[in-house]
């Protein structure tokens, strides 16, 4: 092949649809560790009442310092956090800006519990890396689905960031790549891959692996935020998923990936046949949403996996960009 011309690959995945099930009627082969940090005994004691009532395993700390200490000790047990905003000394918010800032821990997802619910407090947190919310007094119900979705979401991360470590050798040198794909287990198995061509792959797989799903799931197969918060509520949505692969409107739909790197710059388009959504509110986590079990995808991908993020109008394609000239200047 001449030098200079682009490394072209063009990909079509297959997989069977009968091997997708949803990770929490996997088997479990440890019970999952939590770390619940709280200066109030009585709250948290029943927070780690109501947790290990749910066969969770509980770490506990009473404050922020204590919290870190434990984390630094044991960097590779705890799934998720469940950390109180308000505490003397060193509050919710700068625990988590020490967390985002030691590598080993910044992919802990941190459930924020706090009585403070007002808008500009909860975007505060948000901005501070936390996409999952509680708001005090906690409700049952609602503590273990939020915490159950932020373990499965840290598990499928920490999955697929394995798989990239598989993958990465000699990926830097394709330079276009086209592939197409249909199910939700395609795009799992696809995303650590495209990840791989990115020069900062961990970075942005979590990104990568959620704008798949929504291309899946809200694009090609429709099922908006609304329908999808019932289904989930229900426990129905892999019945409804599995029902729209054969829907006749949906079954011959793609969902179309192109990769390109250029001297500047790695860029992922991804193109669904859907109807196309309103995609200017989930570019973040509005506080109306933050307590909700599920749609901080796209929030995800814009603020922390790419440097630039653009949809077209109607919203049925997303571009994402990471700039190679930011690996540069940190001496990367």
């Amino acid at each position: 092949m001449e030098m200079g011309l682009p490394f072209f690959i063009a990909i079509n995945l297959c997989a069977c649809r009968e091997d997708e099930m949803p990770l929490a009627k996997q088997t479990l082969t440890k019970p999952i560790k939590l770390l619940a940090v709280d200066d109030n005994p009585t709250a948290l004691r029943l927070l780690e009442a109501i947790l290990t009532r749910a066969r969770y395993e509980v770490a506990t700390a009473v404050n922020g310092r204590e919290a870190l200490q434990y984390l630094s000790s044991n960097p590779d047990e705890i799934e998720s956090i469940l950390l109180d905003r308000m505490m003397p000394g060193m509050d919710g918010i700068e625990v988590c800006a020490a967390l985002k800032a030691d590598p080993r821990l910044r992919d802990i997802p941190v459930i924020m519990q706090t009585a403070a619910d007002r808008p500009e407090e909860i975007s505060e947190g948000i901005q501070a890396g936390v996409f999952y919310y509680l708001t005090k007094p906690l409700d049952k119900k609602t503590l273990l689905s939020v915490v159950s979705a932020a373990v499965k979401q840290a598990g499928q991360y920490r999955k697929l960031r394995k798989e990239i470590r598989q993958q990465q050798k000699n990926l830097g040198l394709v330079q276009v790549l086209q592939c197409t794909f249909k199910t939700l287990t395609e795009a799992d198995t696809l995303a650590p891959f495209l990840a791989s061509l990115f020069p900062e792959p961990d970075r942005v797989v979590a990104g990568i692996s959620e704008l798949l799903i929504n291309a899946v799931e809200h694009g090609n197969l429709g099922i908006n935020y609304d329908l999808k918060s019932m289904l989930v509520a229900e426990n129905r949505w892999q019945e409804e998923i599995n029902r729209r692969y054969d829907d006749p409107c949906s079954v011959l739909k793609k969902v179309r990936v192109a990769f390109f790197r250029r001297d500047k710059a790695c860029t992922l388009e991804i193109t669904d046949e859907g109807e196309g959504f309103d995609w200017r509110r989930y570019l973040e986590v509005e506080p109306l949403r933050a307590t909700h079990n599920h749609g901080r995808g796209i929030a995800m991908a814009n603020m922390l996996s790419f440097d630039e993020m653009h949809y077209n109008e109607l919203g049925n394609q997303v571009l994402g960009t990471m700039w190679l000239s930011r690996r540069k200047e940190n001496g990367q």
